[in-house]
């Protein structure tokens, strides 16, 4: 990682991070084939025809990002717990996602006490982060920006919510998948699979930047198998994911004292309706200063 990464990373650990990792941890089989290709190309076309729901489980599981994307839009609720030996924290957040254009807001409720300056938005595209209100040195109303190479989890869990596009593209790493039954959600009849996931190889099948926090939080993540539970609708959409990883709270430890689950839930609804997400304007963004990047440990 360059200096500068090392230099935002250490001003996150102290700010949009500490929202999760200060606060909640510190006193804290199938078989089939996937839809593979690049997610930057693949979440964005349309079908030729109507989307329905793979019989296969694998299959149907793997195929839910790119059915999710043929959508054009989704809103977004977000919940995520963390849990270590003895404390837990939860984070609940809301938003939408503009599948066509790759852009995504979320305004995420942290636990009282966070180092924040009220709810953290974020606005994420592939392998980019904007943030306000995340308790780092900049000015009220402001936003930092960050390639999410720059969080040792990619993103994925850092800033007390997940991604909808990264917890739909984990899933084309699903390694086991097993249909449970049937059930609704939001009164929404879907079928509800579980099994098992790997990280690297849904990057591997996600390509290009909407890779990289995936691929980020393989790394990071101490149980490789990562257990799901998803729920597709007819047409093969995603409309709730729940996925549990698993990191060391204490820095290279393997102990099970030291191991911190996160149980991160989203769900999506209101497909196709319109959305208005964009970047933060220019002049509202902020770059990291050198003198506000010493270490906070």
């Amino acid at each position: 990682m360059i200096q500068s990464q090392r230099r935002g990373a250490q001003i996150l650990g102290s700010a949009a991070v500490a929202a999760l990792l200060t606060v909640s941890l510190a006193g804290c089989s199938g078989g089939g084939g996937g839809s593979g290709g690049s997610a930057d190309a693949a979440d964005a076309v349309k079908s030729s025809g109507p989307d329905t729901l793979a019989a296969d489980p694998l299959t149907a599981v793997r195929n839910a990002a790119e059915l999710t994307g043929h959508a054009g839009s989704a809103q977004a609720a977000t919940q995520l717990t963390t849990e270590s030996a003895n404390k837990q924290a939860s984070f609940t957040g809301t938003g939408t996602y503009d599948y066509t254009k790759r852009i995504g807001r979320l305004q995420v409720t942290v636990p009282p006490g966070a180092a924040t300056n009220g709810p953290v938005v974020e606005v994420v595209e592939p392998g980019i982060v904007f943030l306000q209100n995340s308790g780092a040195k900049v000015p009220a109303g402001k936003w930092v920006k960050l390639d999410v190479r720059q969080l040792a989890d990619g993103n994925l869990i850092s800033n007390g919510a997940t991604d909808p596009a990264d917890a739909a593209g984990a899933l084309r790493g699903v390694q086991q998948a097993q249909l449970v039954g049937d059930d609704t959600v939001d009164g929404v009849a879907v079928k509800h699979y579980k099994g098992t996931l790997d990280l690297a190889k849904a990057a591997d099948a996600t390509g290009g930047a909407g890779a990289y926090g995936l691929r980020m939080a393989a790394n990071t993540f101490t149980v490789k198998a990562v257990p799901y539970d998803v729920w597709l609708d007819a047409q093969g959409r995603l409309r709730r994911v729940t996925e549990v990883f698993t990191f060391a709270g204490v820095a290279g430890s393997s102990n099970a004292k030291d191991q911190v689950k996160v149980t991160s839930t989203v769900t999506l609804s209101g497909f196709g309706q319109p959305v208005n997400v964009s970047e933060p304007p220019a002049a509202d963004v902020v770059q990291l200063q050198d003198s506000s990047a010493s270490p906070q440990n």
